[in-house]
């Protein structure tokens, strides 16, 4: 386990979790990180020259987010370095590594799509919102969140 940061300790003290803390934590708990892992290995850089490659893991958030916040690349690896429940979910440590770049992020959605692993964790994502009962609502990045599936049925025409 990492080591609190001051951070870490204000944000624990808080009473209540953000919309976006709530969806993040949700598609943190319900999607497969390790299979995609695997999934993308084999095409991704072995850090033999240059500069050592980021995590899978962390690129792959990073890519979920940009589509489910309906982000350009610069804009969220803007978001991350301002958002604590951003950059929780990519687990970032800024004592230990910085938020990948926006050039980091297109290289990594290009290899995606030359290798058409997009459309295959595309197609993940919305297997496992299914099977977890899940609707997403698209919105802006203050508004996205998940909604179970059977919730809109449930009220009364008197209610809404």
């Amino acid at each position: 386990m990492a080591q609190l940061t001051l951070s870490d300790l204000e944000y624990s003290n808080r009473k209540k979790k953000t919309k976006r803390e709530l969806f993040l934590d949700r598609m943190d708990a319900i999607l497969p990180w390790q299979d995609w892992v695997e999934l993308v290995q084999p095409f991704y850089p072995a850090g033999k020259r240059g500069r050592p490659p980021i995590e899978i893991e962390t690129m792959l958030r990073m890519y979920l987010m940009r589509i489910w916040f309906r982000l350009s690349d610069k804009s969220i690896e803007d978001a991350v370095y301002d958002s604590y429940a951003m950059r929780t979910f990519m687990r970032v440590d800024f004592f230990r590594q910085q938020v990948p770049d926006a050039t980091t992020l297109r290289r990594f959605r290009r290899l995606l799509s030359k290798h058409h692993l997009a459309e295959r964790i595309s197609g993940d994502v919305r297997s496992c919102l299914r099977q977890a009962g899940i609707v997403l609502h698209k919105g802006s990045i203050a508004e996205a969140y998940v909604a179970n599936a059977g919730a809109a049925g449930s009220r009364s025409e008197k209610q809404r």
